[in-house]
């Protein structure tokens, strides 16, 4: 697919991540681009590809527009900006009074997200991105190695959507609207692959991180966890049996926080001492 050529003059810089940076059109509120760092081509095409066809199932996220580069070889997706959106997170950290109210929510997007049955011919199964990714990392040992395997096996297997960032500041909402943002992992599989996120930007995160990322203190995220997991899993079950049972989902996080940091990371790899 050939990519349309843009200027960056029509746009100003809005915000960044570790893939690239975003944009905001000048004189258009409702467009919005994200662009990749230099030398990046196929990833932001893939991304594309990929955002359409999960806007098709009809999941609620802001609609792809097009594949584009810019004057200096930099390319990327415009989408359709959702003008006046904020995340939970954001708003959880305005309005930390609100941070029951903020968390049900998002349960809510979760779980509709989770129950959303999907072609599995058409998307990536979580448990093979694990594979990838555990034969990639240089950290653990073959004995180490073989462990996590086994354990991601045997998760049993769901034929439903999961976002694969699923960051409480990857889901924005204005007014009735709400919105999942940022899927360029999005898989299939089972939903523990998922939550487990949440729990580790709430709960396994340091504060400075935590504060950094989602402008709040840690004990405001944990406050966030602690009322989102009975909205998603059930009033019924002890806060401390939904953690031992997310914790190595959250461990598994390590392979991926591991090849972003190129080091071993100890203090999330502790999630997996149950499984190591």
């Amino acid at each position: 697919m050939d990519a349309n050529k843009i200027s960056l003059d029509d746009y100003v810089l809005s915000g960044g991540g570790a893939n690239g940076e975003s944009f905001d059109h000048r004189t258009d509120p409702s467009v919005m681009l994200k662009l990749y760092f230099p030398g990046k081509i196929q990833q932001p095409l893939d991304e594309m590809l990929l955002a359409r066809k999960v806007y098709d199932l009809g999941i609620p996220t802001p609609e792809p527009g097009e594949y584009v580069v810019t004057e200096d070889g930099r390319y990327g997706i415009r989408f359709k900006r959702i003008v006046g959106k904020k995340s939970y997170s954001r708003a959880t950290a305005d309005e930390p009074g609100k941070v029951g109210q903020f968390a049900a929510e998002f349960a809510q997007m979760c779980l509709k997200l989770h129950s959303t049955k999907v072609d599995t011919g058409s998307f990536e199964n979580v448990k093979d991105r694990y594979y990838r990714l555990l034969s990639e990392n240089p950290f653990f040992s073959t004995a180490e190695k073989d462990r996590l395997l086994r354990f991601i096996a045997d998760t049993p297997d769901e034929p439903t959507a999961i976002h694969g960032d699923l960051q409480y500041s990857n889901a924005i909402f204005v007014g009735d609207k709400r919105y999942f943002i940022d899927l360029g992992d999005f898989c299939y599989g089972n939903h523990l692959f998922d939550v487990a996120m949440v729990y580790v930007c709430c709960c396994l995160s340091d504060e400075a991180f935590i504060q950094e990322t989602f402008h709040m203190p840690k004990s405001l995220s944990t406050r966030f966890w602690q009322a989102f997991a009975p909205c998603y899993f059930g009033s019924d079950r002890p806060l401390r049996d939904i953690e031992e049972e997310i914790r190595p989902y959250a461990g598994l996080k390590t392979i991926i926080i591991e090849r972003d940091t190129k080091r071993p990371m100890p203090e999330f790899r502790e999630a997996l001492k149950s499984v190591l």
